[in-house]
């Protein structure tokens, strides 16, 4: 048995519903019950056929909405690993830093291509902090309070998640100056993240090796699992850019957080409307049972 499970940015009806329902009994997906995570929000539709026909079905079909489909066993997920960047939080840290360094522009573009997977991450991080060299330290925490936002709906699907008993990990190519509070902030258990070095209250332009990449995001996600002791469809990731591909690959449910292109197309499941908190009625958690 599979669930699709259709979440609406805005609003759904039941004429929605219907016209999902449709699409799957076309696609020879042999539709079932729905059941209501939140009115007007989100529902379940059972199915017993053709997963990948199902998606097929049912991606883009409401305006608006994301659809995830998956196996209803282990839908609620006991590990989570997550991006910080653009995933659980609104911007590119070394972007807005950048800003206050008056070189914005120049860090942005090489932050866009190494998201796409068009350069290498970590060469692309040491030319991108190099530029940074002589920015004065106190430029962190005036970034931290002036443009750092938290995404809609991160806070409750990490604190529902570990108040349900799941390992919950932040694991960021950004900067631990940034993703500790951060971290703290939304409630994950643990933080993992690069470190800026400083000298003198300036950055030398800088990071410590060896750099936290997609290599590292993705045995985060095996080492969490094998120490929790967890079947692979148990665990989550989410992420944006091409450095998250690795994790989300490995994932049960591995997620494409309005990513770019090259992750959209890779992953299991998207996001492209609706907030983070999808990924709570993705595991078939109704809104009376999150945590605010």
């Amino acid at each position: 048995m599979y669930i699709a499970t259709l979440i609406a940015a805005d609003r759904l009806n039941a004429g929605d519903i219907s016209a999902a329902s449709d699409c799957l009994a076309v696609a020879g997906c042999d539709p079932g019950e729905t059941v209501w995570l939140e009115a007007e929000k989100a529902a379940d539709l059972a199915f017993a056929e053709d997963p990948a026909a199902a998606r097929a079905a049912l991606e883009g079909v409401i305006a608006g909405t994301d659809a995830i489909v998956q196996p209803a066993a282990h839908r609620e997920k006991k590990l989570l690993v997550a991006d910080m960047d653009s995933t659980m939080i609104t911007v590119e840290c070394i972007d807005e830093l950048a800003d206050y360094a008056g070189i914005k522009p120049q860090i942005a573009e090489v932050t866009e291509r190494a998201m796409r997977g068009e350069l290498d991450f970590a060469e692309a991080l040491d030319a991108r902090v190099a530029l940074l060299e002589n920015l004065e330290e106190s430029a962190i925490d005036r970034c931290l309070a002036e443009r750092v936002k938290h995404s809609r709906g991160a806070e409750t699907l990490v604190k529902t998640m570990r108040a349900r008993g799941a390992l919950t990990i932040l694991v960021s190519g950004g900067f631990t100056r940034f993703a500790e509070p951060v971290g703290a902030a939304l409630g994950f258990e643990r933080v993992i993240a690069n470190r800026l070095e400083i000298a003198e209250a300036r950055l030398t332009g800088t990071v410590a090796k060896p750099i936290v990449d997609s290599g590292t995001k993705q045995r985060t996600l095996l080492e969490a699992r094998a120490e929790r002791v967890l079947p692979v469809e148990a665990t989550l990731a989410v992420g944006d850019g091409a450095n998250d591909l690795s994790m989300i690959r490995e994932a049960g449910l591995g997620v494409a957080y309005r990513a770019k292109p090259v992750v959209a197309a890779a992953a299991g499941a998207r996001i492209d409307h609706a907030d983070l908190t999808a990924l709570l009625y993705a595991q078939g958690i109704a809104r009376a049972d999150w945590v605010d």
